[in-house]
């Protein structure tokens, strides 16, 4: 069982940058790949980023890459999203989630191939 809770958000303006946070409570934390999704209104949740359970591969959706990292440190069991140069189209509540299985090889990008997600915190970038 892994419980994960996210941290970092608010409202900035295009252009500015934050860092989201997803502390994770559990003993096998560093064996799990880990994603960050996000959800606007009305539209479905969307792949924004992906780690690998050591943290050596990492995977980004077209619309935030160069502009996105993800990082893990599984010593402080957290995951972390530095958002730079941000867009209102970034506007959303992102997800931190926990793959379903430990030492997974593959890292997925489909948000139904992860089993434990987070409450979500709120993005919200003006124009």
């Amino acid at each position: 069982q892994v419980l994960l809770v996210e941290s970092g958000g608010g409202l900035v303006q295009a252009g500015d940058s934050l860092r989201l946070s997803c502390a994770a409570t559990g003993r096998t934390f560093n064996s799990y790949n880990m994603g960050w999704f996000r959800q606007a209104p009305g539209k479905a949740r969307e792949f924004v980023a992906a780690i690998s359970w050591s943290g050596g591969r990492t995977y980004y959706a077209d619309s935030v890459k160069g502009r996105f990292a993800i990082s893990k440190d599984n010593a402080k069991a957290t995951v972390y999203l530095q958002m730079d140069n941000l867009r209102p189209e970034d506007t959303a509540r992102y997800y931190c989630a926990a793959a379903g299985q430990t030492y997974a090889i593959v890292v997925e990008t489909t948000a139904s191939r992860y089993a434990y997600w987070g409450q979500g915190t709120q993005v919200t970038v003006s124009s």
